[in-house]
């Protein structure tokens, strides 16, 4: 750590879990982050995430933000980079700036023009399932009616 000549340092973790009732989680320019992250508050990213976000309120992939994992969160804004699933149970809202590759499952849907937006895209009234993480890493359906 002191004395590094590292630019960017990568930190492996288990499970990050934010329990304050207010407040935004930030994760800076310059850090990455790899392993689960849980989140009851808004989490901005403008660092690097190799894994999985797991969030109760607004998640923002700053332009300088990359994201390569699984995201849940009820509101999402993307300036950045995302590669893989995205379940955001209320609005998606993608930047021009913004390059997103994967799958998608949102209630609402706005891209602005510009973007580079490459996906499969499930949103509206036929958003019927969200995608949810087993503690073994495999996918499971589960109805959100």
């Amino acid at each position: 750590m002191f004395g590094s000549n590292k630019k960017e340092e990568s930190v492996p973790t288990q499970v990050a879990t934010s329990k304050s009732s207010k407040g935004l989680n930030s994760l800076v320019a310059g850090t990455t982050v790899e392993g689960n992250i849980n989140a009851d508050n808004d989490f901005r990213i403008d660092g690097t995430l190799i894994g999985n976000l797991n969030g109760k309120s607004k998640v923002i992939i700053g332009p300088e933000g990359k994201v390569k994992g699984e995201v849940i969160c009820a509101n999402a804004i993307i300036e950045g980079s995302f590669d893989g699933s995205m379940n955001v149970s209320k609005q998606l809202n993608i930047k021009s700036s913004a390059k997103v590759q994967g799958t998608i499952h949102t209630a609402d849907l706005v891209v602005e023009s510009g973007a580079k937006f490459n996906v499969k895209c499930v949103m509206g009234k036929d958003y019927k399932q969200a995608v949810q993480s087993s503690t073994n890493g495999a996918k499971k359906v589960v109805s959100t009616t």
